[in-house]
């Protein structure tokens, strides 16, 4: 049996960068069916469609899911650093992805009606707040199968899981259930009372997650246990919940002592993430409302995006490894404001397209590159620590696309200008970027390295 010193920072082979991918591919479940596409819609469009009140229910979707970025912004960064100091990586990533699994079980049991809505809500933000907390011990693990040569194709090779992943689902879930019109829906004819074809889409979507979680828990080993504490006391080990946050503040005073940069690229990742994410969060709303592309064409819109950003990040993965992360993502993020100011102008389901194509290729390495310039970054042993703030300040700046979208659409009077908002979180994060040094190139020739 493998022993877990020989994950950290030494090649993992294509098995094991193989296993840790089909996670993100299997995640995307719950991304794509679950939040943006599939069940959301069904609780909002469908269970609270005649809630009583005069709240509506996509009024108690945004507060549920505020809710559940409120607990992850809390506790993301002492859970991971707890996940570092008890050596708990994989045991940590296994039990939330199990919370999330049943969450996306129980949602079967929501049926069409406005007194279900309150358990959907329920079970969206519990599952929400395990997802992100997932992703802490998930991406801290990049470092165990990866190589310092090798970690920005691995990184993108991960993302472009997680892009394929969600669109091939999407296809199956779609076309399974929920093409056509009348009564039962889907090449599988599946009956629509009481929402019966979006609760087995959901059911589908849960073993769908379960299946391609189960090798990364078998394929990589646990992390060893670390020696004596690596600063202070109490440890991070021994601290407690509470305890934790007096030594997270402690980390974080030696680390902005230590190497500012990391605290920068910090806020600088949360402001450009929260720019790529209003791009796929507003794309499709203005494709219908500005660029006159039919309804039942922004589905392929969306799945050619999915693809195109997919490759990009495959792609920009090889040349984050040549030429570092820093350049990839400044070269992402020039590019989509170019896009962007380019789809400023033209008109018409053809130019956006052409642009609004072009402009999410660049998301993908955008992401994948942000994920290894901060494992580049981490100080050995503490990803998960690192990880939880990515999180953190990632959730503590998703106001601002949504807010700025709205605020330009409402000082210029047309849908059109939202996307100036979305520029300028993308210009803004540059701008902070900038400054900060990227990591230094390694070029060290490592005999064995997983090849993706």
């Amino acid at each position: 049996m493998t022993d877990a010193r020989e994950s950290i920072g030494h090649a993992a082979g294509r098995g094991k960068v193989f296993a840790w991918g089909l996670w993100d591919w299997g995640s995307a479940s719950f991304n794509a069916v679950i939040v943006a596409f599939v069940f959301t819609v069904y609780l909002t469009d469908k269970v609270g469609d005649d809630l009583p009140g005069d709240i509506a229910a996509s009024t108690w979707l945004g507060w549920s899911l505020g809710l559940a970025g409120l607990v992850v912004a809390l506790t993301a960064p002492v859970s991971g650093q707890w996940f570092d100091a008890v050596a708990r990586r994989k045991r940590a990533l296994g039990v939330l992805t199990l919370v999330v699994i049943v969450a996306m079980l129980a949602m079967f049991f929501v049926h069409d009606d406005y007194r279900d809505l309150w358990l959907g809500l329920t079970l969206l933000a519990i599952g929400s707040a395990a997802f992100e907390l997932a992703n802490v011990p998930y991406s801290a693990m990049l470092r165990q199968v990866s190589t310092p040569q090798t970690v920005g194709r691995v990184s993108g090779f991960g993302w472009a899981m997680g892009y394929f992943g969600g669109i091939f689902l999407l296809l199956i879930c779609y076309f399974g259930f929920i093409a056509g019109e009348g009564d039962n829906r889907g090449l599988l004819g599946v009956p629509t009372d009481d929402g019966l074809n979006i609760r087995l889409v959901v059911l589908v979507s849960a073993v769908w997650f379960a299946a391609f979680a189960l090798p990364v828990m078998f394929a990589i080993p646990e992390m060893p246990r670390p020696g004596p504490d690596r600063a202070g006391d109490p440890g991070a080990a021994r601290a407690g919940f509470f305890g934790a946050y007096r030594v997270l503040w402690r980390d974080l005073r030696e680390l902005w002592r230590a190497d500012r940069r990391t605290v920068w690229f910090l806020l600088a990742s949360a402001v450009f993430r929260d720019g790529l994410a209003g791009v796929f969060t507003f794309g499709a709303v203005l494709a219908v409302k500005v660029y006159g592309i039919d309804d039942s064409d922004v589905l392929l819109f969306g799945i050619a995006a999915n693809v195109v950003a997919a490759l990009g990040a495959v792609a920009a993965g090889r040349f984050d490894d040549r030429i570092g992360p820093k350049v990839v993502i400044v070269v992402s993020l020039v590019s989509m404001l170019v896009c962007g100011l380019a789809l400023l102008v033209v008109s018409g389901p053809a130019m956006f397209w052409v642009f609004g194509l072009l402009l999410t290729v660049f998301v993908g390495p955008a992401q994948a590159s942000a994920r290894s310039f901060l494992i580049r970054l981490a100080p050995p042993g503490r990803e998960g620590q690192m990880f939880g703030l990515y999180t953190t300040t990632g959730r503590a700046a998703s106001f601002l696309a949504p807010t700025l979208f709205g605020f330009s659409v409402w000082i210029f009077g047309a849908d059109r200008a939202g996307i100036v908002g979305l520029l300028v979180v993308l210009g803004a994060g540059l701008l902070v970027l900038l400054p900060v040094r990227g990591p230094e190139p390694v070029r060290e020739v490592v005999v064995a390295e997983p090849v993706v």
